[in-house]
């Protein structure tokens, strides 16, 4: 949940979206985000939008405090109700990140989920994910989510070496996440993530290569791998710019990208989507599908993001000042936007190329369409799929994918 918002047009006090927001919405799924701002401490190469208690000590009183968090959510979802109306879409999937979201009660997260479930109902077999923190949580815990109604977990292990730790600020000892992922099978759950960072300063080859064993080895069903980005007003950029660690280059993030795809796929998982793997189609995060493909969410908490028909909102930042619009029965909605066709389709080019399955070649114009010609014949794009109509990636083509999108939205 990035820090900073984008302008945009002012938001209805009672959150009311346009008419055709929601038209053809029962071809479309339906998910929510709950952003959970709260962390103990600010890792150093953190851009989100998250507080410690001593950043809201002070600001904003006990609306700010994580006590009563639950609740001020709950009152978003119950906006969310009257603002879709009767539309009779159940949920499909529930994120619920940070922050650190096991920094709250158990019961506050199942709390949360409740309200979804009372307000809206659950479409059978629906994911419901929580992020967690691995020193905070243990098996009562993670029983106590799991008899709550959530059936999927990420956690966030980032690197199995201790100076690779020490550098991105990350608190948990190594080792801890691979318990975890034992502890929330025992606990029942149906799907275990590990989220890994590679390119961190002083991450060596074999750091990387005994990161990813160490997450392989622990079993999980699913890893996001993702290569380090060094956001401008972080701990990180400052300690970079005064000389303090080195800036990995893009070719390291090539190579580490190289032996995760490698150690992987030699492990029993496949790619899905650029940085992300699973060992079955089961096991995919089908929450991040759900963005990827342009459906429809509801996102809830201070800064979130909602997405719902082609309409674009996102809340105020600060916990007192998000409790305080619902408290007051306003919308918490600091700006929106209306995409426009064009928008969309670029949205839909950026999204869908980072998926297996790739984007249709009939989004591209004549410049675009030229572009992907141009990047088969480089062995960027997959010849059998772009026969059949469809853009899709070889694994060089991963590598520069950003390149790639920036040629076919023209």
């Amino acid at each position: 949940m990035p820090s900073v918002l984008p302008d945009g047009e002012t938001v209805p006090e009672d959150g009311a979206l346009p008419h055709h927001a929601l038209e053809g919405a029962g071809r479309r799924p339906l998910g929510f985000y709950l952003h959970v701002p709260y962390c103990a401490t600010r890792c150093g190469y953190c851009d989100f939008n998250t507080y410690t208690a001593s950043e809201l000590r002070g600001s904003g009183g006990a609306l700010a405090s994580r006590d009563n968090y639950a609740e001020t959510l709950a009152h978003e979802i119950r906006l969310a109700r009257k603002v879709l109306g009767d539309d009779p879409r159940p949920v499909e999937t529930v994120f619920v990140g940070g922050g650190t979201p096991t920094l709250l009660p158990a019961a506050d997260l199942v709390r949360m989920l409740g309200a979804i479930r009372d307000e809206f109902g659950f479409a059978e077999g629906a994911e419901i994910t929580t992020e967690a923190n691995p020193e905070s949580v243990d098996p009562r815990y993670l029983a106590e989510l799991r008899e709550g109604g959530f059936n999927r977990i990420s956690f966030g292990m980032q690197s199995a070496r201790q100076h690779v730790l020490k550098i991105l600020d990350r608190t948990h000892t190594p080792g801890r996440p691979e318990a975890c992922v034992a502890e929330a099978r025992a606990a029942g759950f149906d799907h275990v993530n590990l989220d890994l960072i590679y390119g961190t300063p002083g991450e060596s080859d074999d750091d990387w290569r005994a990161s990813l064993d160490a997450a392989i080895g622990a079993g999980p069903d699913h890893v996001s791998a993702y290569a380090l980005i060094v956001e401008e007003g972080t701990q990180l950029a400052r300690r970079i710019r005064r000389g303090e660690v080195p800036m990995t280059d893009d070719d390291v993030h090539a190579d580490r990208y190289l032996i995760a795809e490698d150690m992987l796929t030699s492990a029993g998982f496949s790619w899905y989507e650029v940085s992300n793997w699973a060992t079955s189609e089961a096991g995919r995060c089908r929450h991040n599908e759900l963005y990827w493909r342009g459906a429809d969410w509801w996102g809830a908490g201070p800064g979130a993001h909602s997405h719902v028909g082609g309409v674009r909102w996102w809340n105020v930042k600060h916990p007192g000042a998000y409790a305080q619009a619902l408290s007051e029965g306003r919308s918490p909605g600091a700006g929106r936007e209306i995409l426009p066709d064009e928008d969309r389709r670029v949205e839909r080019i950026l999204l869908e190329l980072r998926l297996l399955e790739g984007c249709p070649l009939d989004l591209l114009k004549p410049a675009g369409a030229k572009a992907a010609a141009k990047a088969l014949a480089d062995g960027l794009l997959q010849a059998e799929p772009y026969e059949a109509g469809r853009a899709v990636l070889t694994l060089r083509g991963r590598l520069l994918a950003d390149a790639v999108v920036r040629d076919l939205v023209d």
